[in-house]
């Protein structure tokens, strides 16, 4: 099963997937704080309000996450090409719900920075609260799976050794187009890959986390409860554009798209902000 948030004739709607239509869940606005797989699945449908995707604005699949938790370093040949040794712990940064984007929606390039890098992910949202989550239970706690865009900043991420100046710029992370519940995908070995311009620039699987999701659960639940409707972004692959030669960053007209088979496709547009 997979489910959006979207937003027709200026209201907002969480509406399941069925095959190109998108049908409305009475009395829910959004994926959220509140939102349990229980109330996905036990949610009245509405057909009659049936509109089709292509007619909506598809919204971050969760618009107003609590926390947004980021992993560095959780690819093998990304450390590798850091020249960094393998990490023993999660390299964990935050992003906020302000940072969120629709799966479609344009990227503007911030006038401040001349490093704009992508940086394709798979997204875990929480459906159940928890703290201290063993691994054995993690994946209890589940929602499901998204598809998100870790744009990045280079130039300010370096500026020193913590990430977040670089990490957590307002309106540059797209996140979608959908929720996927755990029973609909099998994750094992499922690929992961980013395309410019139709060119492939990253692509790996999901065997090749270094922390797995359920480690990282756990990880991260020991200092602080997860909540529904937080999220994890779980890592990049290889081939950013800051660790390639020649250098490759994201420009005015470039089309970026970040694909998780059975999860969904994030595309789009980089665009240079207006007086930049």
């Amino acid at each position: 099963m997979a489910y959006a948030t979207y937003e027709h004739r200026g209201v907002r709607r969480v509406g399941e997937v069925q095959g190109s239509e998108l049908v409305p869940l009475d009395g829910l606005t959004e994926i959220g704080t509140q939102t349990t797989p229980e109330v996905l699945a036990g949610a009245d449908r509405n057909p009659r309000g049936r509109v089709e995707m292509a007619s909506v604005q598809i919204l971050p699949v969760v618009p107003n996450p609590t926390k947004v938790f980021c992993v560095g370093l959780n690819y093998r040949e990304h450390v590798t090409e850091t020249k960094r040794e393998l990490p023993t712990y999660p390299v964990l940064f935050p992003k906020f719900a302000a940072g969120l984007i629709g799966a479609y929606d344009d990227i503007l390039l911030p006038p401040e920075s001349t490093q704009v890098d992508y940086e394709g992910e798979l997204a875990v949202v929480i459906g159940r609260p928890g703290r201290r989550i063993t691994e054995a239970d993690a994946l209890d706690h589940v929602l499901g799976y998204s598809v998100a865009n870790d744009i990045t900043m280079r130039d300010f991420q370096y500026k020193t050794h913590q990430w977040m100046q670089g990490k957590a710029w307002d309106a540059s992370t797209p996140l979608g187009p959908t929720l996927v519940t755990p029973e609909a995908v099998d994750l094992s070995t499922a690929g992961i890959r980013t395309a410019i311009n139709g060119e492939k620039v990253q692509e790996s699987d999901l065997s090749m986390l270094i922390f797995s999701i359920p480690r990282l659960i756990a990880e991260i639940s020991t200092f602080t409860e997860l909540t529904p409707g937080d999220v994890i972004l779980t890592g990049t692959p290889g081939g950013v554009g800051y660790r390639r030669d020649p250098q490759l960053f994201l420009g005015d007209g470039d089309q970026v798209s970040v694909e998780v088979d059975g999860v969904g496709v994030v595309r789009n547009l980089i665009r240079r902000q207006e007086g930049s």
